[in-house]
């Protein structure tokens, strides 16, 4: 059984499991995708991957800048139904 906690990720992490650490992440992001700070944690993971040779499988690359890309335009979305409101 996976338990899919911030603080599993970080137990990983001072472990150096970091491929463990990005697929906690991923899961977390999944659930709050508007989560700025798990978005951070999993890119901090994936350099680590990379530092220590093991890296993210290149079909995934165009997915996570996609994925990324649409976390952006989903918060100036945001940003802007709140201005909306005001108004």
């Amino acid at each position: 059984m996976d338990i899919y906690t911030e603080t599993m990720a970080n137990v990983y992490a001072q472990q150096g499991h970091w491929f463990k650490v990005a697929d906690i992440y991923r899961h977390l992001l999944a659930a709050e995708p508007d989560r700025l700070d798990y978005a951070d944690a999993l890119a901090d993971a994936e350099a680590k991957l990379t530092e220590t040779g093991r890296k993210v499988p290149e079909h995934l690359v165009p997915l996570f800048r996609e994925w990324i890309y649409l976390l952006l335009k989903t918060e100036e979305l945001n940003k802007l139904k709140k201005l909306k409101k005001r108004l």
